[in-house]
């Protein structure tokens, strides 16, 4: 058991950054010593930074002194990158996707318990305060049992320059945010996954996916409904809850929103035709309002929104007291429902899974 445990980072472009910052406070036990970078404005930044740049990836992995390496580089290169640093006695973090395949997850897992390291995956979104305040009321059973949970994230900017737009790395909107939504459902629903429909969108790119709908089917029949989009200059509520007894909605990423529990469900309204705008109706004429309770929902202000629960968990698994809270197993299982929905969008057809 170490105070302070040693870390370098493959690969310094966005993600690496949110690292170095939470790396400079004093709230966790990793220090960070140097990074390597094939680009040479990321290696003057991080000098600027007053960090080591290493010249190889080989001098970062024969560096005695380095306990944990990041792998923050091109997804598709993970694999390699983490079975030579798990190999070379680092214990490893990978940011996500661990890999834009399966088998080389698999192949990751195995060397790490060949080398007896830990392996882990910087699924860090499942401490993101909209998604916490969601499932605290959804599994409160306030408003009973969900059967649909809607999930979306939305922007109007298209993707970044870089790997975002390029197949061969592993861009594209199902790799950069589909894997935290689904992430968060498959972390949320214990049951597995057994049918899968993906409809993916190329907008303004021709190589990769700019916007998907993905439905996900659990084993009790809840379904979950996942959109990212990119060219969307009016958005949805970030999260919509139907449960057997009421409604939840959360606007934003802000954590605020509402929920509406019925209180009475007397049909003695059902000889009663309703004008409204769009005619005469029974089954759409407005609620009583006396029927229905109303829930305020706040921001979770005791929920840690940063990257120090990654760091935590894996400090706690490489000293042994506990197992991993993010397994790379998981990962796995985010890893086939995302190939099961390429598999989907490329024949249109629902994929029958057991993930």
């Amino acid at each position: 058991m170490k105070d302070t445990y040693t870390v370098s980072i493959v690969g310094f472009g966005g993600m690496a950054g949110h690292h170095y910052t939470q790396m400079t406070k004093e709230n966790t036990k990793f220090r960070i010593k140097g990074i390597y970078d094939i680009n040479p404005e990321r290696v003057e930044d991080a000098k600027g930074k007053g960090l080591y740049t290493y010249e190889s990836l080989e001098e970062l992995l024969s560096d005695n002194k380095v306990d944990v390496v990041i792998v923050a580089c091109y997804n598709d290169v993970h694999k390699d990158i983490a079975i030579k640093a798990l190999k070379a006695g680092k214990h490893v973090l990978c940011e996500k996707p661990a890999t834009i395949k399966s088998e080389d997850l698999e192949e990751m897992i195995k060397v790490a318990k060949e080398c007896n390291r830990v392996l882990t995956i910087d699924h860090n979104r499942r401490t993101n305060k909209d998604f916490v305040a969601m499932r605290r009321f959804v599994e409160s059973g306030i408003i009973g049992k969900p059967y649909v949970i809607e999930s979306r994230v939305e922007g109007s900017r298209g993707l970044p320059k870089g790997w975002r737009d390029r197949k061969a790395l592993g861009g594209g909107m199902m790799f950069d945010w589909g894997v935290h939504l689904i992430d968060q459902m498959l972390y949320m629903i214990d049951e597995k996954v057994v049918n899968v429909f993906c409809k993916m969108y190329s907008v303004h790119y021709d190589e990769v996916d700019d916007a998907f709908h993905l439905v996900l089917t659990f084993e009790s029949g809840l379904s979950a409904y996942l959109e990212v989009a990119t060219n969307n200059f009016i958005n949805h509520p970030r999260w919509y809850v139907l449960c057997d007894e009421g409604t939840l909605q959360i606007d934003d990423w802000t954590a605020e929103g509402k929920a509406v529990k019925c209180k009475e469900r007397d049909d003695s309204w059902a000889n009663e035709i309703r004008k409204v705008k769009a005619g005469p109706t029974k089954t759409m004429a407005p609620r009583d309002p006396s029927t229905v309770e109303v829930f305020d929902i706040h921001c979770p202000e005791d929920v840690v929104d940063n990257l120090d629960p990654v760091y935590e968990q894996m400090i706690d698994a490489i000293e042994g007291k506990c197992e991993l809270k993010i397994k790379p197993e998981e990962a796995l299982r985010v890893l086939k429902v995302m190939e099961a929905a390429f598999e989907s969008a490329e024949t249109m057809q629902a994929i029958k899974t057991d993930i």
